[in-house]
């Protein structure tokens, strides 16, 4: 069921992008090497295309929301298995399971064709 518009996956994407940037912080494993460095990295990633993403809070719209959203999915993907790939789980591996699987979720949730705008009861007198 897709239930997320694409204006509301925009603001989604400069939220949880940010989000990631500062999870080593916010969760304190900053100094962990690869368990730090891939949020960040994704993060930046996530702000950077989303701002050339054709939608409704893309600044130069140069990629398509159906290509966005398999971004989003793959990276997701990636970022869950991150901990197992990279042989940190046992350090931290919850923050990137969790952002790893919501970001999926929400990309699979996402309508990537665009909403018209409510036109209201149109009367003519």
């Amino acid at each position: 069921m897709k239930i997320i518009s694409r204006k509301t996956h925009g603001y989604l994407d400069y939220s949880i992008g940010i989000l990631l940037i500062a999870a080593p912080w916010i969760f304190n494993f900053e100094n962990t090497g690869s368990a730090s460095t891939i949020p960040i990295v994704l993060g930046v990633g996530t702000v950077i295309y989303s701002l050339i993403t054709n939608y409704e809070l893309g600044a130069v719209k140069a990629i398509e929301m159906k290509t966005h959203l398999f971004i989003d999915f793959l990276a997701g993907a990636f970022l869950a298995v991150s901990p197992w790939l990279f042989n940190f789980a046992d350090i931290v591996f919850w923050p990137h399971v969790v952002f790893g699987l919501g970001e999926m979720i929400v990309a699979l949730m996402t309508d990537a064709s665009p909403r018209k705008q409510f036109e209201g009861n149109k009367r003519s007198y």
